[in-house]
């Protein structure tokens, strides 16, 4: 799988680098330049045509589309998974303190039942398969 992306990644390299050596032929353009400009437009097609054929072995991949904000943004799209960690740890931990609570909860609940209705609990906790206190 990687030599997959790796091969992706060599592509786009050339590709960028076509399109940053088409962007200076542009930007001084001289009409003798014309058979330059040509190559390099023919080398950006044969380019867009080798990532289409990367993108037909990577079909089963899917990036979020808060990754490319993320790039649109300059920032680095590592920082998205580090930032996804580090929600669903939070969250984990919210989770876990309501769990927590909800435990307390029922066990308080469980005790001032049983001091208000001592026979009714006694046939729950049986029910339930628990040890009476």
């Amino acid at each position: 799988m990687a030599e997959k992306f790796d091969s992706l990644e060599e592509h786009l390299e050339k590709f960028v680098e076509n399109i940053r050596q088409l962007g200076i032929i542009v930007s001084d353009f001289q009409p003798s330049s014309q058979a330059g400009l040509n190559q390099k437009l023919n080398f950006m097609v044969t380019g867009l045509q080798d990532i289409d054929k990367c993108r037909q072995q990577l079909h089963d991949i899917s990036v979020p589309l808060e990754v490319f904000e993320y790039i649109d943004q300059g920032r680095n799209p590592q920082l998205y998974t580090k930032e996804c960690l580090e929600r669903a740890l939070a969250k984990n931990e919210q989770v876990k303190g309501k769990i927590d609570t909800m435990k307390k909860f029922k066990s308080l609940l469980i005790q001032e039942l049983t001091k208000v209705f001592p026979e009714d609990m006694a046939k729950y906790k049986a029910i339930r398969g628990e040890d009476p206190p």
